[in-house]
């Protein structure tokens, strides 16, 4: 017998081998009468045989050595030879997509198919259920019905000069969680980057009526004002990138501080029961005109020493805004954010804050959590995005705190 040395040769071949298995080395005259190592299709009902142990000899393989490669194998491995293919870097290589009826039992297969809408079903008969619709069945599910509204609109201001410390993901999900539980809630996005339009699933490009329009072309707020997509009772006025250059062009319009005030003078906004204020990471006109146009100020800190440092000049800046454009204005809420349990610091930020401020600060903290920041790029909000998660079941319950408020509520 002919032989040459190759991958998946034995290194004592014994016996002639007349089954399933060869590899490259394998004499000539053997390949042709091998067979191939495939599964045979199951059908729905049928039970998938049981995988020998890794590592054992079988009858089939012909005293094959573990790890040596044989033909027939998938990328997976075999229970038989113990060959598992790697990426070359070490790590197990992704398995090819099987076919409809390998390797599913029948219970994933009937989810699938009752998952599947059928093309020939009528368009009545085939509007999927919405992410949030979902959502808000598991919060029915757990007895986390509708809040006490207010018995006016708060309009409610969320600033802090600091950048990075949750300002717009604390609008965005408290809008949202608000607005499950049963209040209409309009988010006012004030800042250039849109990432509150953009977290509602808004549009919120060049060409789209914006927050620039009615600051800058004294548009009324009603021609900008849309629905989010995703969730009921929630509404957004978006921002675009002309908001950038606001800043400088306000400078020279008259009333330069007030002209959102104005606006939501001008607008129903008695529809709502609260309109959220998302501003800018800075104390330029764009903050001044929230300040203004809103009766509470809400000021999200990060449990981090840095965030403490500009929450001096912020409060100074309101000292002046009440003194002289909006005597109204008070701070109402603090919330702390991006709570990081393992350290000291973050426990000591937050017991300062609390000591300062005392029963503004929200008893409930936003701890540090991925899904939060994953859920933007969804398009949704993390209350729809992952509910369960410990991100949204925390700002759940800063949004019940601040419902429950005593400010604005009825007896």
């Amino acid at each position: 017998m002919n032989t040459a040395p190759g991958l998946g040769w034995p290194d004592n071949p014994g016996d002639p081998v007349n089954d399933d298995v060869s590899g490259v080395g394998w004499p000539a005259e053997l390949a042709t009468e091998m067979e191939p190592q495939t599964s045979p299709v199951k059908s729905p009902g049928e039970a998938a045989p049981a995988a020998k142990p890794s590592g054992t000899r079988s009858k089939k393989s012909g005293g094959l050595p573990p790890g040596h490669a044989a033909w027939g194998n998938t990328s997976s491995g075999t229970a038989e030879t113990g060959y598992v293919p790697t990426n070359g870097r070490g790590a197990k290589a992704s398995a090819p997509r099987r076919g409809p009826n390998q390797g599913e039992s029948q219970l994933v297969r009937e989810a699938l198919k009752n998952a599947t809408v059928s093309r020939e079903t009528s368009p009545e008969e085939a509007q999927p259920e919405t992410i949030a619709a979902a959502a808000l069945k598991a919060m029915a599910k757990r007895g986390d019905g509708d809040w006490p509204r207010p018995d006016h609109c708060r309009v409610i201001t969320i600033a802090n000069q600091k950048g990075g410390v949750g300002k717009t993901t604390s609008s965005v999900n408290l809008a949202a969680s608000l607005a499950m539980h049963g209040a209409q809630v309009l988010v006012i996005d004030l800042d250039p980057q849109g990432n509150a339009s953009t977290a509602f699933g808004v549009e919120h490009h060049a060409d789209v009526p914006s927050v620039y329009d009615v600051l800058i072309e004294d548009a009324p707020l009603s021609d900008i004002v849309v629905a989010a997509p995703e969730l009921p009772n929630l509404y957004c006025a978006p921002a675009t990138l002309n908001l950038a250059g606001a800043e400088i062009e306000l400078v020279s319009k008259v009333a330069r501080e007030s002209r959102l005030r104005r606006a939501l003078d001008g607008y129903d906004k008695g529809k709502f029961d609260y309109v959220l204020i998302d501003c800018p990471p800075s104390l330029g006109l764009l903050t001044v005109n929230a300040l203004v146009g809103g009766d509470e100020l809400l000021i999200p800190i990060q449990c981090e020493y840095y965030a403490l440092e500009g929450l001096g000049q912020l409060l100074r800046t309101v000292d002046l805004v009440k003194a002289h454009l909006n005597p109204q204005l008070q701070v109402s809420t603090i919330l702390l954010t991006m709570y990081d349990a393992r350290t000291r610091l973050a426990a000591q930020v937050a017991e300062d804050v609390r000591s300062h401020f005392g029963e503004v600060v929200l008893n409930t903290v936003i701890p540090r959590s991925v899904r939060v920041s994953e859920a933007p790029s969804y398009g949704q909000s993390v209350m729809t995005y992952d509910p369960g998660s410990s991100g949204a079941l925390a700002y759940n319950e800063a949004a019940a705190e601040m419902a429950h408020q005593p400010i604005g509520r009825t007896s």
